[in-house]
């Protein structure tokens, strides 16, 4: 089985008041709005480039462009290099209600979990800090198989860490049209998110 990250397993805390925060402390006053718009543009330019994070030095310089749209999305005349680190800071993701509960679950029936997700390869680190990483048996990111979804590369890089299951006895839960259409493509089953609610389908 294997389950998106962003929308299915975890959600992102408001970043704004910590974005605000982090701005202040370099002497940079902005509004909520304008902070929030300044988020909305650097999450435009992320998502379509997040694979491009493949390795630590990749990683590294996404990080920096990403700092460096929001920062001029917020009017602010600072280092981007510098300012990368607070704004990943103030990134905070959680597990979304009942998603560990039913990776628990999954796991104690048998059945090995994959996340798949387009991410770079910084999810690795996020699922850990949540612990999540210990209730999934690998985690695969559109970074590692070189294309984003709904290209198949990722489900098929991480079917084959899960020892070479077969697709047609697979399932995939998923939060978007991209893990539907990627899914089929890979000749994956689909069940909509959240988790909770496809984990008790499947179980069933």
């Amino acid at each position: 089985m294997t389950v998106d990250a962003y929308g299915t397993l975890v959600s992102l805390d408001d970043p704004v008041p910590r974005l605000r925060q982090a701005l202040r402390a370099q002497g940079v006053e902005r509004s909520e709005a304008e902070v929030a718009r300044a988020f909305a543009a650097e999450v435009a330019y992320y998502v379509p480039l997040s694979y491009e994070g493949r390795d630590e030095a990749t990683l590294a310089l996404l990080r920096r462009d990403c700092a460096a749209v929001f920062l001029d999305a917020a009017g602010a005349e600072l280092e981007p290099e510098s300012f990368a680190a607070d704004f990943l800071r103030s990134l905070v993701f959680r597990p979304l209600p009942g998603a560990e509960d039913a990776c628990r679950a999954l796991r104690e029936r048998g059945i090995r979990l994959a996340v798949v997700s387009n991410w770079d390869v910084g999810l690795h680190e996020h699922l850990a800090v949540l612990r999540l990483d210990r209730l999934v048996d690998a985690v695969v990111t559109s970074a590692e198989a070189g294309a984003p979804k709904p290209d198949t590369a990722v489900w098929r890089l991480a079917l084959e860490r899960l020892g070479g299951a077969a697709p047609e006895r697979s399932v995939h839960v998923g939060d978007s049209g991209v893990d539907a259409e990627g899914a089929a493509a890979a000749g994956l089953h689909f069940e909509p998110a959240p988790l909770a609610g496809a984990a008790a389908r499947i179980l069933a």
